[in-house]
């Protein structure tokens, strides 16, 4: 594989055939790009064209492929515009809620939490924005997929970088400052839990007041099976729930239970 042509060809080719939608890859494609060029290398194969004729005499081979295919890009506090709906509108509603039914805990899910800065952003947010106005506790199950993501979440541990986009007086609240990079403290790691779970697969025991899938299933899977997972969150949201997907992606049309409200939010319906 000597040139991106050549690896877009393959991957046009290939994607489809794990129920991945090529152009939700497109802006993202140097990191896939990059561990294709690492397999073929790893096992001594002639190209692109070498890696094909692999999988077709290797079926065990897509799973590595579906790995391979993992993109694991993300920051605190991505996509500024979001955070502020669910801090200046999501949010307080699920507390209040949740004070006024007599729940003392609003109940959130990230799926695809990669290294866990989408959940810890969202307790991060909870702590500082809405618990002042509304006492009510917030409990988070992060899970991933990938393991080495789910090992670096747990180490709580970040370049100083991935905090660029967070408010200065989040960042003042929630980390410690070691070396180059930020840890962080301890009251907001407490409220997350961490397991391995492929989104495609049954979701988690529910009710959830709150799902974030975002920048997973809406861009990188394909239609049917897009269809089918939002069908299996809305299945473990509580009605007047909420879900937030990606800046750039929609609930395909179809899907029961799912009503748009802003830009990426969704309202669970009966």
């Amino acid at each position: 594989m000597t040139n991106d042509a050549g690896c877009d060809g393959f991957l046009k080719w290939a994607m489809p055939r794990r129920g991945l939608r090529w152009p939700g890859f497109r802006r993202n494609k140097r990191q896939v790009v990059r561990r294709i060029h690492g397999r073929i290398a790893e096992l001594g194969l002639a190209g692109v064209a070498g890696y094909r004729q692999f999988l077709d005499e290797h079926p065990e081979e897509w799973t590595v492929f579906d790995a391979l295919c993992r993109v694991t890009i993300s920051r605190f506090g991505r996509d500024r515009e979001m955070w502020a709906t669910l801090v200046d509108d999501v949010l307080p509603r699920l507390a209040r809620e949740a004070m006024e039914s007599g729940r003392r805990t609003v109940n959130a899910w990230s799926a695809g939490c990669g290294a866990g800065e989408e959940p810890f952003t969202l307790v991060i947010a909870w702590t500082v924005e809405i618990v002042p106005r509304w006492p009510v506790e917030l409990a988070v199950l992060a899970t991933d997929i990938d393991e080495v993501q789910l090992g670096r979440a747990a180490a709580g541990c970040f370049p100083a970088g991935a905090l660029r986009e967070l408010p200065d007086h989040w960042r003042r609240a929630a980390f410690d400052a070691r070396d180059e990079e930020r840890l962080l403290r301890e009251p907001f790691r407490a409220p997350v839990r961490f397991a391995h779970h492929d989104v495609r697969s049954s979701p988690p025991d529910g009710a959830f007041d709150l799902v974030l899938c975002r920048n997973l299933a809406f861009s990188y899977f394909d239609e049917p099976v897009q269809a089918a997972v939002a069908t299996s969150l809305r299945a473990v949201l509580r009605t007047g729930g909420v879900l937030v997907v990606g800046n750039d992606e929609r609930v395909p049309d179809g899907v029961r239970g799912l009503v748009p409200t802003s830009h990426g939010i969704y309202l669970a319906t009966e």
